[in-house]
C-alpha cells in the first residue's frame, strides 16, 4: 500500500525527533494546499528547527487563530490562562494594554471576549507590530508604555505582558531551535530576567486607575522578587499563577487593595 503524503511527512518529522509528527505533518499538509513539493519544502524547514508557525503562518491560542509571521516571537500555551485572566478583569468598556504583544496573542483574547473595550498593544520590533496589526490589533511601536496616548495616564484597566525573562546566563540553556530562531529580545530578561518586567510594575504603577490590575508572566523562581517590586508600588499581590503541574507561571497585582 503505497504511503500518503502525510503519512511519508509525518514519518520524517518522527525520524527528526519531531514528538508530534503526526499533526504537525497535517498541519503542514493543509498549509502547502495540497503541493507535495511544498510539503517537502515545509518538512525540511521543521526539520532544520524553524518553528512550525513560521511555516504555516498560523497559530491557535487560547481558540483563536492567530496569523505568526516569520522572525516574530511564537506565542506558548502555557501563556493562555494569563491571556484568559486579563480578559476577565478587563470591564466591559474599560481600556487593556498588551505590552510585549509579539503576535498580540493576549491582547487578541482580551479583545475576542471583551469586544467593547479598548484593547491597545505595544512591541519594540517593527516585525511583531505588523503582525499583530494584521491580527487586528490596535498596536503601537515602541518601547513599552512609550507609544501610549498621554490621556490614558492613570486610566488603564488592565496591563498584561508576557515579558522576556529569561535570565541572559541561562539564556544557552533554551532549546537549541528556540536560540537558532526565535528572537532574543523576546526572550532575554536580563540579568536575573527581571530587568523588563521591573520596568512594566514601574509603568503601571502610573498607567493603571485606582482599581487596575497587572499580569506578568515570570519564571517560577522570579516571583517572590516580582511580588516584591509590586508591593513596593502599591499593589496587593495575588498568589502565584500555576499551571496544571503546579509550576509557577505568573503573577497578578492589583491596585487600591482589590481582588479581582
Amino acid at each position: 500500500m503505497a504511503v500518503s503524503p502525510v503519512g511519508a511527512a509525518a514519518a520524517e518529522l518522527a525520524a527528526g525527533g519531531c514528538v508530534a509528527a503526526p499533526a504537525e505533518a497535517a498541519e503542514l499538509w493543509d498549509a502547502s494546499g495540497g503541493d507535495v513539493r511544498v510539503l517537502e519544502g515545509f518538512v525540511a524547514r521543521r526539520l532544520r528547527g524553524e518553528p512550525l508557525a513560521w511555516i504555516t503562518g498560523r497559530t491557535a491560542f487560547a481558540g483563536i487563530d492567530l496569523r505568526v509571521d516569520p522572525g516574530v516571537y511564537v506565542p506558548r500555551w502555557q501563556s493562555e490562562p494569563l491571556a484568559r485572566r486579563a480578559a476577565a478583569a478587563l470591564p466591559h468598556g474599560g481600556t487593556g494594554l498588551d505590552l510585549c504583544c509579539g503576535c498580540g496573542a493576549v491582547g487578541a483574547v482580551m479583545v475576542h471576549r471583551r469586544p467593547a473595550a479598548t484593547v491597545i498593544a505595544t512591541d519594540a520590533d517593527a516585525a511583531a507590530v505588523r503582525c499583530a496589526r494584521r491580527n487586528g490589533l490596535d498596536a503601537l511601536l515602541g518601547d513599552l508604555f512609550d507609544p501610549l496616548p498621554i490621556e490614558l495616564l492613570g486610566e488603564v484597566d488592565v496591563v498584561a505582558a508576557v515579558a522576556p525573562y529569561v535570565p541572559t546566563p541561562a539564556m544557552h540553556l533554551l532549546p537549541r531551535d528556540t536560540v537558532a530562531f526565535e528572537p532574543a529580545m523576546a526572550l532575554d530578561g536580563g540579568p536575573d530576567g527581571t530587568s523588563v518586567v521591573a520596568r512594566i510594575v514601574r509603568g503601571a504603577a502610573r498607567w493603571l486607575g485606582m482599581d487596575g490590575v497587572v499580569l506578568l508572566e515570570v519564571g517560577g523562581e522570579q516571583f517572590a522578587t516580582v511580588a516584591r517590586l509590586l508591593e513596593e508600588e502599591g499593589f496587593e499581590v495575588e498568589e502565584p499563577m500555576t499551571d496544571e503541574e503546579g509550576d509557577v507561571r505568573g503573577v497578578v497585582g492589583h491596585r487600591g487593595g482589590g481582588n479581582g
